[in-house]
């Protein structure tokens, strides 16, 4: 259960950061690109951090230690 608390409170800042880029970004020509420049950029961070963080944590294949390897190490 500890693992799933940093996602979601980083979800929550990158929504505060998502609500506080939709909110201040200037009236102007551009201001749905730079609305969509920010919400994506923001939505991209999260998830390529979201899927480094549960990929170290649950790893698909497991490390093993072989008694050649531990000799080396010496």
């Amino acid at each position: 259960m500890a693992s799933v608390l940093p996602v979601i409170f980083i979800l929550v800042i990158i929504l505060g950061l998502m609500a506080c880029g939709y909110l201040l970004v200037p009236k102007g020509p551009h201001q749905t690109t730079i609305r969509t420049a920010i919400m994506l950029t923001l939505a991209s961070c999260y998830l390529m951090w979201m899927i480094t963080y549960m990929a170290q944590l649950h790893p698909l294949i497991t490390p093993y230690r072989t008694l050649r390897n531990e000799l080396e190490g010496l």
